[in-house]
């Protein structure tokens, strides 16, 4: 047996306003904010992003000070994905159009957050 869902992400960043007014863009409405962090929810999903502080003592290292790869947003249409490449460019968030995935198999659309996040768009159809 294995989890059937992903409950929650948590990532560090450096401005709750700049991140709030980024993701704004493409996934509407934050569901808590305030001055220490924002969140959203995707599906059953929920993404939190705060803030990185001394004063919680953290240390390089530390679970709470790392980093991620990239983080993918799942599309299950070539016209959803469109659709958030256009929403992009819209915004003038830069991005490099709508791609193929290393293995030749997926399209996605690619770009980086604030905070230097890649972030994608990743075309799943329903198997």
């Amino acid at each position: 047996m294995g989890p059937t869902y992903i409950d929650h992400i948590v990532l560090i960043i450096k401005d709750v306003n700049r991140t709030t007014g980024f993701y704004t863009h493409f996934l509407g409405a934050p569901i808590l904010k305030d001055d220490f962090q924002v969140a959203w929810k995707i599906g059953e999903t929920k993404l939190f992003f705060g803030l990185y502080t001394k004063e919680k003592g953290y240390k390089p290292n530390d679970k709470d000070s790392y980093s991620l790869n990239h983080l993918a947003f799942g599309v299950r249409s070539i016209e959803e994905l469109k659709k958030f490449e256009s929403i992009l460019n819209e915004a003038g968030i830069s991005n490099k159009g709508i791609r193929l995935d290393k293995y030749g198999k997926r399209e996605y659309v690619s770009f980086d957050d604030p905070d230097g996040y890649r972030i994608e768009f990743y075309h799943r159809p329903v198997e």
